[in-house]
């Protein structure tokens, strides 16, 4: 039953987990930056670094007392490798690193993408340890903000690329999308919100279905969206430093440029933009799973990143397929460490283990 210290900083969450056997959270703590990104529209790599630096020591002991142990009670430290931002993924990399080699544990590392497929592992309330795990073959849809694909899982370690977006990621879409809108940061929940008061039907965004493939693509419906939009702008989104004007002193230079939202006439249908929108993106998603799930004689079907909270997309898929479908509590969706410690508990009985040359890697496909 080992007892794994799991560390993700990947990106914009400093995240610390004890994960217990690969399903049991003793205890999960995230400190997010949304707050410091928000007044950029997105995260700033060199701020998401130094966040992470002043953040890592309290989250891990925070993490340390809800579990009611130290350091003396683990067995093993995992950590994000990649993919992710460079400096935000040292800072992981480097702590777990030092702690591994001064308490002489094994030092897992962990692919991002494999650590939000095993959060489906992780038991959830009300279950307990008799729970049986997901079971093998099964489709993986992974959503989030760099990546989506959709895998074929065969067993532990085991994929085969069924599909991946050719572009943009979904996520991404939800993100530009909700900027486009002047609807704030993060992009994902802030679409879902205002779809929430608009009537989908009333426009018809492009769906990219590339023929037989099983690839996704979004460029095209964001560049749909931005169109629909211009004739209501009075401004549009702008960012960074402003000049001086005739007689004004220049105003001083902020670290990185800020952003400032469109602004619309009154007769901009946002909600129903939204809504159309949200559709556009999550219907190649259900139809593409529900293909592969049909195909590829899965038995169940996991639904996997930080998309895989929005609503509509757990609904529809749930009445899309004919399999089983799981997927994460909404707080195991978005980065974690728990999921970490899952996919760690995994691979330490097959002696996938780092030595201390470990480095980062921001571009680590899984396949």
């Amino acid at each position: 039953m080992p007892t794994i210290l799991a560390i993700e900083t990947s990106c914009d969450e400093t995240a610390a987990a004890i994960v217990r056997d690969g399903r049991r959270v003793l205890a999960n703590v995230v400190a997010s930056q949304i707050e410091l990104h928000r007044a950029y529209g997105g995260v700033v790599p060199e701020l998401a670094a130094r966040g992470h630096i002043t953040a890592i020591n309290p989250v891990v002991e925070r993490a340390l007392a809800d579990a009611g142990l130290t350091l003396d009670g683990i067995d093993a430290i995992a950590v994000t490798e990649g993919p992710g931002l460079a400096g935000a993924l040292l800072v992981g990399v480097n702590w777990a690193k030092a702690v591994a080699w001064s308490r002489g544990l094994p030092l897992i590392p962990v692919n991002h993408l494999e650590g939000h497929i095993y959060a489906n592992w992780l038991l959830q309330a009300g279950e307990d340890q008799a729970t049986p795990p997901p079971s093998f073959p099964l489709v993986c849809l992974i959503v989030s903000g760099g990546h989506t694909e959709l895998l074929l899982m065969l067993g532990h370690g085991h994929y085969r690329l069924l599909g991946r977006t050719t572009d943009d990621a979904a996520g991404e879409a939800f993100d530009k999308g909700a900027r486009i809108l002047g609807l704030g940061y993060p992009g994902g929940p802030a679409i879902q919100r205002a779809a929430a008061a608009g009537q989908a039907d009333r426009y018809r965004l492009p769906r990219a279905w590339l023929g037989d493939s099983l690839d996704f693509s979004y460029s095209g419906v964001k560049t749909a969206l931005l169109r629909a939009t211009e004739k209501h702008h009075l401004t549009g989104p702008t960012g960074g430093r402003k000049g001086k004007s005739k007689g004004q002193q220049p105003t001083p230079a902020a670290p990185f440029p800020t952003y400032t939202p469109p602004k619309f006439g009154p007769t901009l249908p946002v909600a129903d933009l939204a809504a159309a929108y949200q559709e556009a993106i999550i219907e190649p998603l259900v139809e593409k799973t529900a293909r592969a799930a049909r195909e590829s004689g899965a038995t169940m079907v996991l639904l996997a990143g930080g998309v895989a909270a929005n609503g509509l997309l757990r609904e529809r898929l749930g009445r899309r397929l004919d399999l089983p479908l799981r997927y994460p509590p909404l707080a195991l969706c978005t980065d974690n460490a728990a999921m970490i410690g899952a996919a760690a508990a995994y691979r330490l009985p097959v002696g996938r283990l780092a030595d201390f040359t470990l480095d980062v890697r921001p571009n680590f496909d899984l396949i």
